[in-house]
């Protein structure tokens, strides 16, 4: 076969050459087919600019010019004003704003902008009140109008070369394009044409043909990334049999009698799903989430429980040392006095201890495993593994669930994933897409939301120790959680928590019993500082996030985050569900470092929600997808054009298409094999999906 005219280097492009073919690379850009898809990260729209001359007065308009001064000064009332005067080149324009500071750090002398505003006259002169402010590059200023596609740069590069190379490549190698999408299938989901798209995105005349072309991209990139969730999961249910793990009446009576309570309702309905799973030969591939403290370990013990009755084995995986022994102090106060063998598997076994617990785990004479990624070593062999339990799964990265294997068998285990928090939507529908899920939406009765304060000056953070160290002092117990180990050398902020725990020894908390954990200490450490919290022996715990999850204790009432901004909204959540597990009411201190108004925004949604759902959504809308359970960092989402948060209406509905494609088998019809192909070659290898002829 002939090699596509699409992998000629860009260097043989007019205009490229070896220097800048070395830039390009940079970028990651090596051949046509690379420009092709090096989309413009942004639309400048010169089409609306007008010059000083043909300005009408109070109507929105824009004009371009560059900064020729800038002015800050007190006027009467106390009020700050900054003004920015710009030469359009016809004539010069003053934009006018008041308390807005901000201005001067986003703006320099001779910068090149776009003022967007309603324009009046005064003393001979146009003036613009707190016009948009929008800057632009050199190349730019002299643009004739239209659209300008804004590319990603680097040393060596202008935005004017780079749109000359992108020109070329369009012109010359878009025609050899290959659409994926059969013809009768782009009518029938209303998308233009593979070519005509990456055409107008790189040369758009409209905004709306910009941003129908734009519409296609996204939808190819999100319908790709669906149908190698839906073929993964397809993949599973034909992959092999699970074990039939049936429940009945007097198996449930029995179970039942284990917990020191009646489930919730969610918690019912939870079970139900993941029972009616696990009474299948198809592997269950679940995802269970809930808010903080709706009782996922009860359920996860419950129908872990339900495996044991049905004669296999069951592991519970979790992602630190510390989060498993929590889950094995949970199960062994519930199953006290039961034939139950259970054992906790994590790397602080000595060699003959390891050896002796494999052998233990591989003859089938363990039934109920607690561990950390100990237990997915490759020499770990399960006789009979029906169940395994992952909890916190994106602390693992992604988890081959291929390494849970049996000894004797070669039976698919049932595998239910567990999250700490709730997870937006987007983030569900993509890094879990391929896991049936079940959520948890109330709460244990009596459970009251955490009373959460933002504290934002040195009066009431002084209040707000005291209030600390009198509840201390009637006999609650206080965590308080610091970003970082050591202080930040490089920001100077706030203070590390070996700092912090010497301070309030000595000022806030003095003579109070007051304990440390973080991650530099080793194992033995972390568990007797925590049993000494949990055990009353110490009165105010400071800590990393070491304390995020899994840690429970109902005596604790308290909390104080000290540099709250540094977290995310659902991390401080999930933090604060640490506290007022018990019977008495829960207060959470938010103190921030920085006297910010966008900040001090961002935390209130802690005071305004206590219900995960609606934080986590907020997180995702306020920080994107980037740092929501840190998906992007670990590759985990290899989309190339769509955005999260942009595209959320698009992913939804590409997911149906996607799934639909593969129930009804048309995905393997042979028009669709360009599709099918290009899904294997973007995603075949991170998903484990099985290759075609």
């Amino acid at each position: 076969m002939d090699e596509s005219p699409l992998l000629t280097p860009a260097q043989f492009l007019p205009g490229v050459g070896p220097f800048r073919a070395e830039c390009l690379a940079r970028l990651g850009i090596s051949t046509v087919e690379d420009l092709l898809w090096n989309l413009p990260r942004d639309l400048l729209d010169l089409s609306e600019v007008r010059g000083l001359g043909d300005l009408e007065p109070d109507v929105l308009q824009t004009v371009r010019g560059r900064v020729v001064e800038l002015e800050d000064r007190r006027i009467s009332g106390g009020r700050r004003m900054v003004g920015v005067l710009v030469d359009c080149g016809d004539g010069f324009l003053r934009g006018t704003w008041f308390n807005q500071a901000w201005i001067l750090g986003k703006l320099s002398h001779d910068d090149a902008v776009l003022f967007s505003g309603k324009p009046k006259r005064r003393a001979g002169r146009w003036e613009m009140t707190h016009p948009r402010v929008q800057s632009i590059d050199d190349d730019d200023l002299e643009a004739h109008g239209g659209l300008l596609p804004k590319y990603a740069l680097t040393d060596g590069l202008t935005m004017d070369v780079m749109r000359r190379i992108a020109r070329e490549a369009v012109e010359r190698f878009v025609e050899h394009v290959v659409d994926p999408l059969p013809s009768a299938w782009r009518e029938r989901f209303q998308v233009t044409g593979l070519a005509e798209a990456l055409t107008c995105v790189h040369r758009p005349t409209t905004l709306e043909e910009f941003h129908r072309a734009r519409r296609r991209l996204v939808f190819d990139d999100l319908v790709e990334f669906q149908l190698a969730m839906a073929l993964r999961r397809r993949a599973w249910k034909q992959s092999g049999t699970a074990p039939l793990l049936p429940l009945t009446a007097k198996i449930d009576s029995r179970i039942r009698l284990r917990f020191p309570f009646q489930f919730t309702a969610g918690q019912e309905r939870a079970i139900e799903e993941i029972v009616a799973d696990l009474g299948s030969e198809q592997a269950m591939h679940r995802l269970l989430q809930a808010d903080v403290g709706a009782g996922k370990t009860a359920v996860a013990v419950y129908v872990m429980l339900v495996a044991v009755a049905a004669g296999q084995q069951t592991v519970l995986m979790a992602p630190t040392e510390l989060l498993a022994r929590q889950h094995w102090q949970t199960i062994e106060s519930l199953l006290e006095g039961s034939r139950v063998e259970r054992m906790l598997l994590t790397g602080r076994l000595r060699a003959p201890e390891r050896t002796a617990a494999l052998e233990s785990i591989a003859a089938g004479d363990v039934q109920l495993v607690v561990g950390t990624h100990a237990v997915i070593q490759e020499d770990v062999r399960f006789r009979s593994l029906g169940l395994a339990v992952i909890d916190e799964q994106h602390k693992f990265g992604v988890v081959q669930r291929s390494r849970f294997s049996d000894a004797e068998t070669t039976a698919t285990p049932h595998v239910l994933v567990m999250t700490a928090t709730p997870i937006p939507r987007s983030i569900c529908l993509t890094q879990f897409g391929d896991l049936d899920a079940t959520v948890i939406d109330d709460l244990p009765p009596g459970r009251q939301p955490v009373v959460t304060s933002v504290i934002r000056d040195e009066t009431t953070r002084e209040q707000a120790w005291q209030f600390v160290r009198g509840q201390v002092e009637s006999g609650r117990q206080a965590f308080v959680v610091c970003p970082r180990i050591d202080a930040s050398e490089e920001t100077g902020e706030g203070m590390g928590v070996e700092q912090t725990w010497q301070r309030l020894q000595e000022q806030e908390l003095s003579g109070l019993s007051v304990g440390i954990v973080h991650g530099r200490l080793d194992a033995e450490a972390k568990v007797e500082a925590m049993d000494a919290f949990r055990d009353g022996r110490t009165h105010v715990l400071v800590a990393t996030t070491v304390v995020e999850v899994g840690v429970d204790v109902p005596n604790a009432t308290l909390m104080v985050v000290y540099q709250a901004e540094r977290f995310g909204l659902s991390q401080l959540h999930q933090l604060r569900g640490r506290i007022g597990r018990g019977a008495y009411q829960g207060y959470c201190f938010l103190m921030a470092g920085r006297e910010d108004e966008s900040v001090a925004a961002r935390l209130e949604v802690l005071d305004q929600h206590a219900d995960g759902f609606s934080v986590a959504e907020a997180d995702f809308l306020l920080r994107g997808p980037g740092d929501v359970l840190g998906v992007r960092q670990h590759g985990d989402l290899p989309l190339r054009v769509a955005d999260l948060v942009a595209d959320r209406e698009l992913l939804e509905e590409t997911r149906t298409i996607a799934f639909d494609l593969v129930r009804t088998g048309e995905i393997d019809c042979e028009e669709a094999g360009p599709l099918h192909r290009r899904v294997l070659e973007r995603f075949g290898k991170l998903m484990e999906l099985p290759q075609t002829g």
